[in-house]
């Protein structure tokens, strides 16, 4: 009972503090640059970022302890796993339609692509989440798929799970350091500290401290949803 308690007020922390990243970077986004637009302006670019925060770490991040919510451990664990499945998939689209703003953007204004350590880990992050998304689908839910194939990829499955969200929180951070350096400048500096950049600063912040309670929810192994039941170890395919 006690566990079950505490996983509730991780879950509950988890879901506040997605819920503050997304505002924080859609207000950050609107207010102090200027708003969106998808004309190869700046107002592009900053569709970038909340797409990116809202969807490989937040969207991502709550996809991932779907199977952990004790309510769901006596179901049948099929509409848990199309839920997943569901919610990783539109992770995964907002996180490539952000990708698509910033390689407009930049090819719009002759900005060379790909040429930051920020960018290298975003774009592995994205493409690792994009095979982790299509192997899962062909592993978990197709008919086709036997029992110990699952049984073999499933803890390769949570590994990289986890490894993906460390990478797009690394991306993050470092595509918002990486911003307020661009953006600030003169007497409103990155080393002045204006409202900007600790509005910046906290997203960041925010971004680490949902990863870690998302980490430490995937970690427990108190909370991980019992495999023993006839309807997870019996053929459950999607067709």
């Amino acid at each position: 009972m006690r566990s079950v308690l505490i996983f509730y007020l991780c879950y509950l922390l988890c879901l506040g503090l997605g819920l503050a990243c997304v505002v924080g970077v859609c207000v950050w986004n609107s207010w102090w640059r200027g708003g969106f637009a998808w004309d190869g302006s700046s107002h592009q670019f900053n569709w970038h970022p909340v797409l990116m925060v809202t969807g490989l770490v937040v969207l991502y991040g709550n996809g991932a302890v779907v199977y952990r919510i004790p309510l769901t451990w006596g179901q049948n664990k099929l509409p848990w796993k199309l839920l997943h499945a569901a919610l990783m998939l539109l992770s995964l689209i907002l996180s490539i339609v952000g990708l698509c703003a910033v390689f407009d953007f930049h090819n719009s204004n002759n900005t060379p692509n790909l040429y930051s350590l920020h960018s290298w880990i975003g774009i592995a992050a994205t493409a690792l989440f994009a095979m982790q998304w299509v192997v899962g689908m062909a592993g978990f839910l197709l008919p086709c798929s036997p029992i110990s194939l699952r049984e073999l990829l499933k803890p390769v499955h949570v590994w990289l799970g986890g490894s993906i969200l460390l990478l797009s929180i690394a991306a993050s951070i470092s595509g918002i350091n990486e911003k307020l350096f661009f953006a600030l400048k003169g007497n409103q500096s990155y080393a002045m500290l204006p409202s900007e950049a600790v509005l910046g600063n906290t997203l960041g912040v925010l971004i680490v401290a949902f990863g870690l309670v998302v980490l430490k929810i995937l970690a427990n192994s108190e909370w991980q949803r019992p495999d023993s039941s006839p309807e997870d170890l019996a053929y459950s395919p999607v067709l």
